[in-house]
């Protein structure tokens, strides 16, 4: 029998083999993460909320080699929509954001890390629709809610604008298309934190546009990819036959779908 000395450097000895071990994987899956420091715990933090809490099932993946950039276009349920694309695309999406969210204290900081694409929601935001055609064309992934605000209706879609079509022109990325159901939301920005849900989504096939990319200048062009990008996220939302419509050229944030929808009809 060995002596209890003896144990005790044994056990100590195994331990010690056992962090080295552990840290040693930790290193080489450190080294191989596609986030920054700060940003391996927000995404930790969401890979807890979005499996756990809000319970997400995703059809589909997103069929990129590594190093090609493309614009993600999703509908827009609730606050945290990006964040179940966070969880299937193993990458940064850098999202399009309004202003006013990155201003908040605690929210903000955590943006910044993100690298978000603070823009203003009321009219053309130059700057950000550069930000954005930089990071696609360099190989990254950006992220657009085509409808621009939240859909409170009963409708699959509310009206898209051409924004995404332009920048992924301009980039000469491709556009792929998801659809989320049973996101949290409760009217508040963060009462969804606490909510638990079930969420399912889905994912389509990278759209092509190499077609058009020297006409990113033709408004024609423009509302036809809209309304294709439109289609086919109806499609996975199990609605085939949804009729698209394009937003006012007068839109701002605040006002209702219904007065939208008369300024998209004159």
């Amino acid at each position: 029998m060995l002596p209890a000395l003896t144990i005790k450097i044994l056990a100590i000895a195994t331990l010690a083999a056992f962090g080295l071990g552990v840290a040693a994987w930790a290193r080489v899956a450190w080294k191989r993460s596609p986030y920054m420091p700060a940003q391996t715990f927000i995404f930790a933090y969401n890979h807890v909320m979005t499996r756990i809490l809000w319970r997400t099932r995703i059809d589909g993946r997103l069929e990129l080699p590594p190093g090609q950039g493309a614009v993600i276009i999703c509908n827009h349920r609730g606050p945290v929509d990006p964040a179940f694309i966070a969880l299937a695309a193993n990458r940064v999406v850098h999202w399009m954001v309004a202003k006013e969210y990155c201003q908040y204290p605690v929210l903000g900081w955590a943006f910044r890390i993100l690298e978000v694409i603070p823009t203003n929601r009321a009219g053309i935001d130059t700057a950000a629709t550069k930000a954005a055609i930089r990071y696609a064309h360099e190989g990254d992934l950006v992220g657009m809610l085509p409808e621009g605000r939240i859909n409170k209706t009963d409708q699959t879609l509310l009206p898209g604008r051409p924004g995404v079509a332009m920048i992924a022109l301009r980039a000469r990325v491709p556009v792929i298309p998801c659809y989320v159901t049973g996101s949290p939301y409760d009217g508040t920005i963060l009462g969804c934190l606490k909510m638990p849900a079930k969420v399912r989504l889905r994912i389509g096939k990278p759209i092509d546009i190499s077609a058009y990319y020297d006409q990113a200048s033709d408004r024609k062009v423009l509302e036809m990819l809209t309304i294709r990008f439109l289609v086919e996220m109806a499609r996975l939302a199990g609605d085939p036959d949804f009729q698209p419509q394009l937003a006012g050229r007068f839109y701002k944030p605040g006002m209702s779908e219904e007065s939208n929808g008369n300024q998209n009809s004159e």
